[in-house]
């Protein structure tokens, strides 16, 4: 799949070698004071669950990243389906190189693949139906491009990447500085000044406050922590007049019946923060 937008070079570079520092600093001893510097082997990414797998094309920018003279035969993309046994890659070239970017290849693809493996099973029941499931800012600190990345290759829509490229006015915002509709007027003004392109999306609690942000004329609306014949209610009142999004302690169980409601988008801050790691191995060719 084509990487998301914010999926840049410059981003990836930037992990990639503060990932490597971490990890290795002066040197990567084990594997210095034991393998010969000209030994070249072969290193097989084995599934070990089924699932989707994610992280393909970032194990092979790492692998460049660090010794561009590695070679990587890949049989999987990043979204496909895989099972118990397959191999995903080949990777071939100077043992040391393999040894040394070996656990941050599968720390990045177990974790991004466990993401994409939940996201596709969450996405799956809203099969049918308009609504979109989102992620949302709850992802590691310094780890969050590999994590939204993970998202969208499990069939997921991002939300906004960062507290830049979107204003999203949150409960705490609205009580610091009184009302939705004060918070919004301002919000309106210093994106004038500024001369800036955000959308606005303001967080609310009930029916009053949906009403209260419809006044405002935002762009969406969240409905916090709303059972469903709220939400119904809520979306009624917005009428299509913007956008609306479900959000607050959602399960899998749920998905269908709040998107029965008919809002735009479902926000799930588990996809990022409860996914499980799938199990994944480098092992050496003989």
């Amino acid at each position: 799949m084509k990487r998301p937008a914010y999926v840049t070079d410059k981003v990836l570079k930037q992990f990639i070698k503060n990932a490597l520092e971490e990890d290795i600093q002066d040197g990567d001893h084990s594997t210095l004071s034991t393998i010969p510097k000209d030994l070249e082997q072969k290193a097989k990414l084995l599934v070990k669950q089924n699932g989707i797998l994610a992280g393909v094309e970032l194990a092979e920018i790492i692998f460049k990243t660090f010794d561009k003279n590695l070679k990587v035969e890949t049989f999987v993309k990043d979204g496909d389906p895989v099972k118990v046994g397959e191999v995903a890659f080949i990777v071939t070239g100077s043992a040391q190189s393999i040894l040394s970017t070996e656990r941050l290849v599968l720390n990045c693809m177990q974790r991004m693949s466990g993401i994409a493996t939940l996201t596709h099973d969450w996405d799956s029941r809203l099969v049918g139906t308009k609504t979109k499931l989102l992620d949302t800012r709850k992802t590691t600190p310094n780890f969050r491009v590999c994590e939204k990345w993970a998202v969208a290759i499990g069939g997921g829509t991002n939300h906004r990447y960062g507290l830049y490229d979107m204003i999203m006015l949150k409960d705490n915002h609205i009580d610091y500085n009184g009302s939705i509709t004060n918070a919004v007027k301002m919000a309106k003004e210093y994106i004038k000044k500024n001369k800036k392109k955000l959308k606005i999306e303001v967080e609310t609690r009930n029916l009053e406050e949906v009403q209260e942000a419809i006044n405002a004329k935002v762009d969406r609306i969240m409905l916090d922590n709303m059972d469903v014949s709220t939400m119904k209610q809520a979306v009624q009142l917005i009428n299509g007049s913007c956008e609306s999004e479900a959000s607050g302690g959602i399960t899998r169980e749920q998905l269908k019946e709040i998107a029965s409601t008919g809002v735009t988008y479902i926000s799930v801050g588990a996809l990022t923060h409860s996914a499980h790691n799938m199990d994944l191995s480098l092992k050496a060719v003989k």
